[in-house]
C-alpha cells in the first residue's frame, strides 16, 4: 500500500457537528494564527444530522452573539408547550415541568445549523474536510498526536481495489473528539486511558425520527409536544416529541420521535415498531393525516447524565459533546451543552497553545466545573436514574418531588447499577409483542424508512459491523434472546437466517446502516463491533432536512 501523506495543524476536531464546530470556532476567536482542521465522517457538514430540534440559544449567545444579524436558521420560535400522559385511547395532559419550558427557545433544522456553524468557522479560517472518516488515533510516548483518516477504495477483501486512495494522517498538538454518541474512537479513548474509571456506565436510549411535511390546517408553528406513556409499558422508559416548524423555503414541517431507553429488559420489543405505533394513537395521528413522510433517521443518545460524564482530558487532546455525556435529559436538550463543551475545551486548549504546550489540555475539567454547564446538569443528575429504579409512575413522581422540594440539591446521587447490555432476559421468559402490519400511508417498515434516509455504503469495501467471535452468536442471541438486534436494529441491517440442521447464522446488511450504534451498545455479550465505514458513507439529510 501507497504511504500515508501527513498534515500538521495546532488543533484537529473529529466530527463536525454543535460540538466541533463551537470548538473550532472558539479556537479561532481566542488563536487567529492558530491552523485548525475538523474532519466530518458525512459527505458534507450537517449530512449524518436529520432535522428537527429544540435549541436553547444559551452556548450560541455567547459564541456569536450576533447570530441573528449573520443570518442563523433559527426561524420558529418555540411557543406552545405540552406534555402528555397517553393510554391506548386516551391523552391526559400534565403539568410541564419547569425543565421542559421552551419559551425563548427555537425549533430548527439542525443539519442546517451546523452548515450554518461550518460556514462560520471556515470564515475564520478553519480547514473542514468532509467525507473523510477518522478511522485510527494517532499515539506516540503514550500521548495522543492526532488522526488518520480511513483509507479509500479498499476491497471487501481488504486488497486496495483499482480507485484506492490511502488515508492522510492528521497530526495536531492536541486533538478534539466530537464523535457524537458512541464514537468509534473515543470508546477506544476511554478503555486506552481509563477515562470511565470511577465513573457509573453511561447508559443510552435510540431515537428513531421522521420528518414531515404537513397541510395548513394540522400546522401549528412552534408547538413542542411531547409524551410518556402508551404504548411502552411502566417499566420501560421512553416517549415521544413533536415539533412543529418552518424552513428557509416555507415547508410546514413535523419532526416526530420516538425514545426508548436501551436499559429495556424484554428482547421481542423493537423500538422502531413502537415509534410506528405511537402514531396510530387517536391523539397523534391527526398531526399527520394528509402529510406526506419526507426523510428518516436514527441516532443512539447518551443519558447517564452528570454521574455517567467521563475523565474529559488525556495525553494530547480531550472529548467534547455528546461522546462525553454531554446531554440534559430532563430538558431533552443536548445542542446548548455539547456547544459550551466544545467552547471550554477550545478556551483550555488555545491556553495550552499560548503558554508551554503541556501534554495534557487540564484546565478544560476546571472551565467545566467552573461554567454554568456544571450547575444544570448536577442538578438534574438524579432524574433519569430514578425511571430505572422507580418505573414510570414512580419516575415522574420522584422527578416532582427533586424538582419542586429539593430543587436539584438532594443530599444523595442515584447511580447507574448496569451497562444496558446487561438488562435484558431471555426470550422464553418474556412477554411477546406482536406489532401491527404497516400501511405505507402513516405507519411504514423499516425498508422502505431507510430508503428515504438516502443511506449508502459503497457495496465492494470492508464491512463496517462485525462479529468479533462469530461463533457465539447463535448459542447466545439466537438461543436465548432469538436475535434481539433484528429487532432493537432500526434500519433491517440484522437477520437471523436458517443454516440447515437446525442452525441458524446472522446475515449483516451493513448498507442498511443508518449509523446509530444502537448494536453496538445493547448486543448482550458486546459482541458486534461498529467501526466507521469508508468516508462519505452512510444517511444523507440535503439541506433543509
Amino acid at each position: 500500500m501507497s504511504e500515508r501523506e501527513a498534515m500538521e495543524f495546532d488543533v484537529v476536531v473529529v466530527g463536525a457537528g454543535p460540538a466541533g464546530l463551537a470548538a473550532a470556532i472558539r479556537l479561532k476567536q481566542l488563536a487567529p494564527d492558530a491552523a485548525v482542521c475538523v474532519v466530518e465522517k458525512g459527505g458534507e457538514v450537517g449530512a449524518h444530522i436529520l432535522s428537527g430540534a429544540v435549541i436553547e440559544t444559551r452556548a450560541l449567545d455567547e459564541l456569536l452573539p450576533d447570530w441573528r444579524e449573520r443570518g442563523a436558521p433559527l426561524h420558529t420560535q418555540a411557543g406552545d408547550d405540552r406534555f402528555l400522559y397517553l393510554t391506548a385511547t386516551r391523552a391526559i395532559q400534565l403539568p410541564t415541568p419547569p425543565q421542559m419550558h421552551n419559551r425563548g427557545n427555537y425549533i430548527v433544522s439542525l443539519g442546517d445549523v451546523c452548515r450554518w456553524l461550518g460556514q462560520q468557522a471556515e470564515a475564520l479560517g478553519v480547514e473542514i474536510h468532509p467525507g473523510f472518516a477518522a478511522a485510527e488515533v494517532l499515539e506516540e510516548d503514550g500521548r495522543v498526536v492526532g488522526v488518520a483518516t480511513g483509507d479509500m477504495g479498499i476491497t471487501r477483501e481488504g486488497e486496495p481495489g483499482p480507485n484506492h486512495q490511502p488515508g492522510m494522517e492528521l497530526r495536531a498538538a492536541y486533538t478534539l473528539f466530537a464523535e457524537g454518541c458512541r464514537g468509534n474512537l473515543t470508546k477506544r479513548l476511554q478503555a486506552r486511558y481509563g477515562l470511565r474509571d470511577g465513573r457509573d456506565p453511561q447508559t443510552y436510549a435510540l431515537g428513531v425520527k421522521e420528518l414531515w411535511e404537513v397541510p395548513a390546517e394540522n400546522h401549528k408553528p412552534g408547538l413542542v409536544e411531547h409524551s410518556v406513556g402508551w404504548p411502552l409499558d411502566s417499566r420501560t422508559y421512553g416517549g415521544s416529541w413533536l415539533y412543529h416548524f418552518s424552513d428557509d423555503a416555507g415547508r410546514r414541517l413535523v419532526s416526530y420521535g420516538f425514545v426508548v431507553g436501551l436499559d429495556y429488559a424484554n428482547p421481542w420489543l423493537s423500538p422502531f415498531d413502537e415509534m410506528q405505533r405511537f402514531k396510530t394513537h387517536p391523539r397523534m395521528r391527526r398531526h399527520f393525516e394528509g402529510g406526506r413522510r419526507l426523510a428518516y433517521g436514527a441516532r443512539a443518545l447518551s443519558e447517564g447524565g452528570f454521574q455517567s460524564i467521563p475523565k474529559l482530558t488525556f495525553p494530547g487532546g480531550a472529548l467534547i459533546g455528546d461522546g462525553a455525556g454531554f446531554l440534559n435529559v430532563p430538558k431533552i436538550k443536548g445542542t446548548h451543552a455539547a456547544m459550551k463543551s466544545g467552547m471550554l475545551a477550545a478556551e483550555a486548549v488555545a491556553e495550552a497553545l499560548a503558554g508551554n504546550r503541556p501534554p495534557e489540555p487540564v484546565a478544560y475539567e476546571a472551565k467545566f466545573q467552573g461554567s454554568w454547564l456544571y450547575p444544570e446538569l448536577r442538578e438534574v443528575r438524579n432524574v433519569r436514574p430514578a425511571f430505572s429504579r422507580f418505573g414510570l409512575y414512580g419516575g415522574i413522581a420522584y422527578s416532582a418531588l427533586d424538582t419542586y422540594l429539593f430543587r436539584g440539591k438532594a443530599p444523595w446521587t442515584f447511580h447507574h447499577p448496569h451497562a444496558d447490555h446487561e438488562t435484558l432476559r431471555p426470550a422464553a421468559q418474556a412477554r411477546r409483542i406482536e406489532y401491527p402490519k404497516p400501511d405505507g400511508v402513516l405507519t411504514f417498515d423499516r425498508l422502505s424508512s431507510v430508503f428515504i434516509s438516502n443511506t449508502n455504503h459503497e457495496e465492494d469495501q470492508p464491512v463496517h459491523l462485525r462479529l468479533r467471535d462469530p461463533s457465539r452468536w447463535e448459542g447466545v442471541n439466537w438461543q436465548q434472546y432469538a436475535s434481539p438486534e433484528s429487532r432493537y436494529c432500526p434500519a433491517a441491517v440484522y437477520e437471523a437466517v436458517e443454516a440447515g440442521d437446525g442452525h441458524h447464522r446472522l446475515q449483516i446488511n451493513a448498507q442498511n446502516c443508518v449509523h446509530c450504534k444502537t448494536c453496538d451498545i445493547k448486543d448482550p455479550t458486546q459482541n458486534i463491533d461498529w467501526a466507521v465505514p469508508e468516508g462519505g458513507g452512510g444517511p444523507n439529510y440535503p439541506g433543509g432536512m
